[in-house]
């Protein structure tokens, strides 16, 4: 006993001289705590979720997209012009997105989608697409497995439904602030997942999506979509937040597929929420002469 006694403090004794001959000390950026940090409910945060996604019926927005393909598989990234043009959207799923090429200003892209089927008619190419917007089948061309719901699913965040289970969790974020982000700002994030429990099990649930959400004004900066099989198929950015009336929308917002290799940058430059639109807004007349292909 003894023995052990001595070895102990031994060993106590020689720490700080250890730690000063082992050990290094660097320096790194500073950051603070954020000004403001707003608490909430697992609750609350799922009715505010809701609320966001019930409070637009239609939406109107010009827009400038452009596309990434490529990454770190293929040792290059190719990135397209922006492309300038509008995004419709009416409830429940009808989708409209028409692209302009630039200069010219004529139609580079028209497609719409009932939430079920989709018409792509891409006038420079005199190409015609139909199909269903459940992709079955995919192109090595990672651009040309985009469907509709992509960018319906990316732009409006939805909460959960009845079926579905929810959970939260809090981690911690560092975020670049000031003009020349130097300023370093630490703050809480909250992340809700959205699970939903197959039939016939019982301790078996599977991923969703989830919603990471800062906590300075509880909006939401990152969605990540999986698909049946646990992988993340999307992942979606959200930043600089505009009010429509009290409905708060990202200005910004990039849309990753990792597994398609490529992304979309989606820079909206004037939103109308609500407005009227017809059904002639979401009809796509393609031109008799033009081949049409149906994807499956």
């Amino acid at each position: 006993m003894k023995i052990r006694q001595a070895l102990a403090l031994a060993t106590v004794a020689i720490l700080p001289s250890l730690t000063g001959c082992l050990s290094h000390t660097r320096a790194v950026p500073r950051t603070r705590v954020a000004d403001v940090i707003m608490s909430t409910s697992l609750d609350s945060m799922a009715g505010q979720i809701n609320t966001r996604f019930n409070a637009i019926d239609t939406f109107n927005a010009a827009v400038e997209i452009s596309a990434t393909t490529g990454g770190g598989l293929q040792g290059k990234e190719t990135q397209s012009l922006a492309f300038s043009g509008y995004i419709l959207m009416r409830k429940p799923e009808f989708l409209r997105v028409l692209l302009l090429l630039p200069v010219v200003r004529t139609q580079a892209l028209d497609m719409v989608s009932d939430g079920s089927n989709f018409k792509l008619f891409i006038p420079p190419r005199k190409r015609a697409i139909v199909g269903s917007n459940t992709l079955t089948t995919t192109s090595k061309n990672g651009l040309e497995n985009l469907r509709p719901d992509v960018i319906f699913d990316s732009m409006f965040i939805q909460g959960p439904d009845e079926k579905q289970i929810l959970s939260m969790t809090t981690d911690i974020r560092v975020i670049e602030s000031g003009k020349k982000k130097k300023d370093l700002i630490e703050e809480p994030a909250y992340a809700v997942q959205i699970l939903s429990k197959p039939e016939g099990t019982d301790r078996t649930v599977s991923t969703i999506r989830v919603i990471h959400i800062n906590s300075t004004d509880l909006l939401p900066y990152q969605q990540d979509i999986y698909d049946a099989d646990g992988k993340v198929i999307t992942k979606a950015y959200y930043s600089d937040y505009q009010y429509y009336g009290t409905t708060p929308f990202p200005s910004k917002i990039v849309v990753e597929r990792p597994r398609d290799h490529y992304s979309l940058t989606i820079n909206i430059t004037k939103l109308t929420l609500n407005g009227h639109l017809d059904d002639d807004q979401f009809e796509l007349k393609i031109p008799e002469g033009i081949n049409i292909e149906t994807l499956k």
